[in-house]
């Protein structure tokens, strides 16, 4: 059995019903000038133990936690 959940992103890539050629574009533009704060928040909610912390710590502390260390100068 597998799990019925995906996520958002994945669910995003096939489920795309009535959108005008035009739309499907500015979609595509809207994806790359989403904010630091959404894009942080969608690689938290894509890593379980990252969004459990962010339940009781919010997104933003979730998101240094398990992802600021990462990123060098």
């Amino acid at each position: 059995f597998s799990d019925p959940f995906i996520n958002r992103r994945r669910a995003n890539g096939f489920i795309q019903a009535g959108m005008r050629p035009g739309a499907i574009s500015q979609e595509r533009i809207r994806e790359r000038s989403k904010m630091p704060q959404e894009r942080q928040r969608e690689i938290c909610e894509d890593y379980y133990p990252c969004e459990l912390y962010a339940f009781h710590h919010g997104y933003a502390a979730a998101y240094r936690h398990y992802f600021g260390a990462r990123r060098t100068k």
